[in-house]
């Protein structure tokens, strides 16, 4: 399976596998730049880089000399039925912190995400890994405003901070479940809590 990649990084794997087997010799920075339209060699350099630390590509001797695909990545199998879904930076799994912004997306197949409108967080903190949800992990969630009691959601408290917690609703109070003996559950008046979505997916790069 190919690991995440950014939407940049991805135009560059794609680029590769349909012009390498075209091109007379292995292309430099210099080369890929041209080709691609970049006006920074150094942030090439940078995205080339998380290519060959995810096993994609590997450099002939060294990175001057040009690039090349990796034999895994040459004989892996076209991903056209993974999904770019925006990936909006990082979700608090321990206590509540901002969701930030991020432009990148990430390609998720489809076993990971549902018909809805769906978005990529990564997970920062350890506060649900009992639920094999740990610090690093990319969770995949469908975007929607209610959920069910037992579902782990994307909880927006007191429009500050986002949290990824098991929910409770009762009458007079939301309880929001960490997923870890050390740590308390959370209870807040329903008009703090805003449900932003319901988990669906999950992804983890062992790199």
């Amino acid at each position: 399976m190919q690991p995440s990649l950014t939407r940049r990084q991805q135009e560059i794997y794609d680029y590769l596998r349909e012009q390498l087997p075209r091109m007379p010799h292995p292309p430099t920075l210099d080369e890929l730049c041209q080709a691609l339209g970049l006006k920074s060699r150094g942030s090439l350099h940078k995205q080339i880089q998380a290519l060959i630390d995810a096993g994609l590509v590997e450099p002939m001797n060294n990175l001057r000399r040009g690039i090349r695909l990796t034999e895994e990545a040459t004989n892996e199998p076209e991903a056209s039925d993974a999904e770019e879904l925006p990936l909006y930076g990082y979700i608090a799994a321990g206590q509540p912190i901002e969701a930030i912004t991020n432009p990148d997306t990430i390609a998720v197949p489809p076993p990971l995400r549902t018909p809805n409108p769906c978005y990529v967080l990564q997970v920062k903190g350890d506060s649900m890994i009992e639920e094999g949800i740990l610090d690093g992990d990319w969770v995949v969630i469908e975007q929607r405003d209610t959920a069910r009691n037992g579902e782990i959601v994307v909880a927006l408290v007191r429009g500050e901070g986002a949290t990824l917690k098991r929910l409770e609703k009762k009458p007079d109070e939301v309880v929001l479940h960490p997923a870890n003996a050390s740590m308390q559950a959370q209870h807040y008046h329903p008009s703090e809590v805003q449900i932003q979505g319901v988990l669906v997916g999950q992804m983890r790069s062992y790199h």
